[in-house]
């Protein structure tokens, strides 16, 4: 069951995961739960960031470490990297990937396919 916001409406899904995520960026290192916990401004319960951060681990959008008898956390990637995980994951989860990423190209800013097109092309230089 999604937390309520503190004017009591459900979170949209994936929201608290954004929230920690951020947290997790604005660390200066490995940070524990309860570090992230007090960077919230929504009063979560401690075993709530735990799921949440438990949610992210499987994802792959997290790491950790144990030290001492805790874990500790850190974003898996930078900003730029999470957006290509949950991009990737989207595309993942469609049948059919030609007519998602054609559908994708289709609706690009023209300055944004040109960028699309030249990293591609790089991207090709590296085979």
């Amino acid at each position: 069951m999604a937390e309520p916001d503190p004017r009591g409406r459900r979170r949209a899904q994936g929201a608290l995961e954004t929230q920690v995520l951020a947290a997790l960026h604005q660390a200066d290192g490995p940070v524990t739960a309860g570090w992230v916990r007090e960077r919230l401004a929504a009063g979560l319960a401690y075993t709530t960031v735990m799921t949440v951060l438990g949610r992210l681990l499987a994802k792959d959008a997290v790491t950790r470490r144990r030290e001492g008898r805790s874990f500790v956390w850190l974003p898996a990637a930078d900003q730029a990297g999470l957006a290509a995980l949950k991009m990737r994951r989207v595309l993942d989860g469609e049948r059919d990937r030609r007519a998602v990423l054609a559908s994708f190209v289709t609706t690009l800013p023209e300055g944004d396919e040109r960028l699309l097109r030249e990293l591609l092309r790089h991207a090709g230089d590296g085979d």
